[in-house]
């Protein structure tokens, strides 16, 4: 275990309610729940004031009215999203190039070679945070630590705009007594069997050994064993340097609006094709990744006819995965990701005859990227049809 590196989780505060409130000040105070109001609707963030009455993202929007009928519910503003998304990663990549994204709104950093420049991590925490603060009106709450889980462990223990560091001589105090559902990938139908056999707390993992975890747990002993322990020695791998490059999203509860699981994959989708572009990179495969409430992970992959980095290819074969799935007997989902692989570098083979159909996708994705790295990312955006 390397406890010599620099870790950082940053996770942006109420992140799509926070850019309402920041763009009509009238909301500002008040309980605000982005998402579509109709009787299948989902909250997608809910500000910190909805969050007092107990509304959540990923719950149904009727269920947090019940509970906060005051609550302002509001449209997802996708332009704004991706502009403010685009300005806090920039600011990210600004004091490291070792940038991991996680979503639109949370990366981890590892800042270990940044030191000598800018100071040691809580320095350049605070660097980052004012910044946010001070650049884009908004707010974000940082773990540090020496690996990644603990520092994403660290970014949810004071939120929000909050700045929590665990050392490796804090691990032993803090780890024990948290709640099995602190750990990552554990949810409520894992952590209730976890629970019929009496382990409640990380306390209660640490106290059986490897063995006991295997026999108990099966493929999952290990990683409990880990974790439990906060050992995670996986790198923060930056899109340039990744066999793969994706985005995942785990909801807080299982999500059975098949159209609102699909609209998630949509924008992750678009997200993993403008990285792509960014890196000059084209994927050869696609992967759907769906993960059910007990914890049960499937995957379902293709390949591309070609090599490619065009958003509507990438969707194309993405929505055809999931659609594939959904037919057979759609499942409430916990998790949905989308990762591009077999990763390949430069222009690709040349066609001996223009598509001139595919050449105007390109030419669109050119336009976009352009336009949004000039304008930012909310300058222009795509319509949202099963093919973009």
């Amino acid at each position: 275990m390397n406890q010599h590196r620099a870790i950082l989780h940053v996770d942006m505060d109420a992140f799509f309610a926070s850019v309402v409130q920041l763009d009509q000040p009238a909301l500002r105070g008040r309980p605000v729940l982005t998402g579509h109001d109709g009787p299948r609707g989902v909250v997608s963030a809910a500000s910190y004031e909805a969050r007092a009455f107990g509304c959540r993202s990923a719950m149904p929007m009727a269920q947090a009215k019940r509970l906060c009928p005051d609550a302002v519910v509001v449209k997802v503003p996708g332009e704004r999203i991706r502009h403010f998304s685009a300005a806090v990663f920039e600011i990210f990549e600004s004091v490291t190039p070792l940038v991991e994204p996680m979503s639109v709104d949370e990366a981890f950093l590892d800042v270990t070679g940044s030191a000598r420049l800018l100071g040691d991590a809580v320095t350049i925490t605070k660097q980052i945070r004012r910044r946010i603060k001070d650049e884009l009106g908004l707010t974000a709450s940082v773990g540090v630590s020496f690996n990644k889980f603990l520092a994403k462990l660290a970014s949810d223990m004071d939120k929000p705009d909050g700045l929590t560091v665990i050392g490796p001589g804090d691990v032993d105090g803090v780890l024990p007594p948290l709640p099995i559902e602190r750990m990552w990938g554990v949810g409520a139908a894992t952590a209730e069997k976890l629970k019929a056999q009496g382990v409640r707390t990380f306390g209660d993992l640490i106290a059986l050994n490897e063995k006991e975890l295997d026999q108990r747990f099966g493929k999952h002993g290990r990683r409990f064993y880990r974790l439990s322990r906060g050992i995670d020695d996986r790198p923060v791998t930056p899109d340039h340097g990744a066999k793969s490059i994706g985005q995942e999203q785990t909801f807080d509860r299982d999500i059975d609006d098949r159209d609102h699981v699909r609209s998630v994959l949509l924008g992750q989708t678009q997200q993993v094709g403008r990285r792509l572009r960014k890196q000059g990179l084209r994927a050869r495969g696609v992967t759907v990744k769906i993960r059910y409430g007990d914890f049960q992970t499937i995957t379902r992959s293709s390949t591309l006819d070609r090599a490619s980095d065009l958003t509507e290819e990438l969707w194309e074969v993405a929505c055809g995965l999931f659609d594939d799935w959904a037919r057979q007997g759609f499942t409430p989902v916990r998790l949905i990701g989308i990762s591009a692989d077999r990763l390949e570098s430069g222009g690709g083979q040349m066609d001996l005859f223009t598509d001139p159909g595919r050449q105007k996708r390109q030419q669109l994705d050119e336009a976009m990227d352009t336009i949004q790295d000039r304008f930012g990312a909310g300058s222009v955006r795509r319509g949202s049809g099963r093919v973009l």
